[in-house]
């Protein structure tokens, strides 16, 4: 579900997301040139070798081969291929972030009607949105994403020295899909008066041997004690020297799109008691792990750790991060606002002005039940 500088992004459920994984660009060989069964052997290999649950792996990857073997896969191709192999990994056990990545040239944009254009592609999301004083004293910045992108990064370090003087600040994550700890480590130094554990972080032990936990080395992480097979780091807000932030009221708007980096800086926020969550449950995509690619253009994320609280060692995949003040996400920024002493009416007109363009509800990954 995360990544910093070094950490390839969480699948979002959304489908093709901006913030997807990062895949190597597509290798010569072409779709049609790679069988699907050698696309789906690759994938029930790296399933088997890397996922945080040997066990899990394991019965994902039996029963990926026992559809090679079956046959169900060997003439199909592109998305066709995409749902048999994402049916039966979830007839195992859903994941979150588990979804074969097909060739993009094989997702389909709708074909013009007769004498019609070819319709437009689907824009990707801007990271950030509508990032400024809301309200006297009240600050609103939207996430759609936390990128691996300094400019984004200096763009969150830039809003929160801009409204050190806030009040209260108003994080949106209703459409955000996921990311990284980049931008989270320039916001949390400016809301904590002391050194604040937030989320521990547990990598499978044999990926993290061979060098590949995607959050080895990252300065806000620490090494901690850790369940048996799994190598765990605690994520530590350390404050900065600036305190006009420390006592700003702080609320997260949440909806059930709010998937992977942005449950992990809700369940912060939660844990730690610094913030208030307003909205709906969260998408429940808690496990983060790596971009692979599986030739022929396509592409697989594997789950290599989850990310829980550290005092009840929970995560939320499948639940979500629940909020403290449950509301229609539509609905959280006028009730945030209204909680912060702006008038209803006044509250509402704000609302409506920062709508998110995008959608606000869980979508379900292809091949789900």
């Amino acid at each position: 579900m995360i990544r910093s500088s070094r950490i390839l992004p969480a699948l979002l459920l959304a489908a093709a997301m901006a913030i997807g994984p990062v895949l190597a660009p597509p290798p010569a060989m072409a779709a049609d040139e790679i069988s699907a069964d050698t696309i789906a052997e690759k994938y029930a290999a790296l399933l088997e070798r890397d996922y945080l649950y040997p066990e899990t792996g394991k019965r994902y990857a039996d029963a990926i081969r026992a559809g090679i073997a079956a046959g169900r896969y060997r003439t199909l191709s592109g998305e066709a291929l995409g749902t048999a192999i994402d049916s039966d990994v979830d007839a195992v056990l859903p994941d979150g972030h588990l979804r074969l990545r097909v060739p993009e040239a094989a997702t389909g944009a709708a074909a013009p009607a007769p004498g019609g254009t070819t319709p437009a592609p689907r824009p990707k999301k801007v990271p950030v949105e509508q990032a400024g004083w809301i309200a006297p004293g009240i600050a609103f910045i939207r996430f759609n994403v936390f990128p691996q992108d300094e400019a984004v990064t200096a763009q969150a370090a830039k809003f929160m020295a801009d409204h050190a003087d806030a009040k209260a600040i108003i994080f949106d994550i209703r459409t955000h899909n996921g990311g990284g700890l980049d931008q989270m480590d320039v916001i949390f130094p400016w809301l904590f008066g002391k050194e604040t554990r937030l989320v521990t972080m547990a990598t499978r032990a044999s990926v993290d041997a061979e060098g590949g936990s995607p959050i080895a080395g990252v300065p806000s992480m620490r090494m901690a004690k850790g369940d048996a097979g799994m190598v765990a780091r605690e994520h530590w807000a350390t404050p900065n020297a600036d305190a006009r932030l420390r006592d700003a009221r702080i609320y997260v708007l949440t909806s059930g799109a709010s998937a992977s980096a942005a449950e992990h800086f809700a369940l912060a926020m939660k844990h730690s008691g610094r913030g208030t969550l307003v909205g709906a449950p969260t998408a429940g995509a808690n496990h983060f792990g790596r971009g692979e690619d599986l030739g022929g253009g396509y592409g697989a994320f594997i789950p290599v750790g989850r990310t829980y609280d550290p005092v009840t060692g929970k995560d939320w995949e499948g639940e979500g991060v629940l909020p403290d003040i449950a509301v229609a996400p539509a609905d959280a920024l006028a009730r945030a606002l209204t909680e912060l002493g702006v008038a209803p009416a006044e509250a509402k007109t704000l609302s409506d002005a920062h709508m998110p363009s995008w959608p606000m509800e869980r979508r379900k990954p292809r091949g789900t039940r």
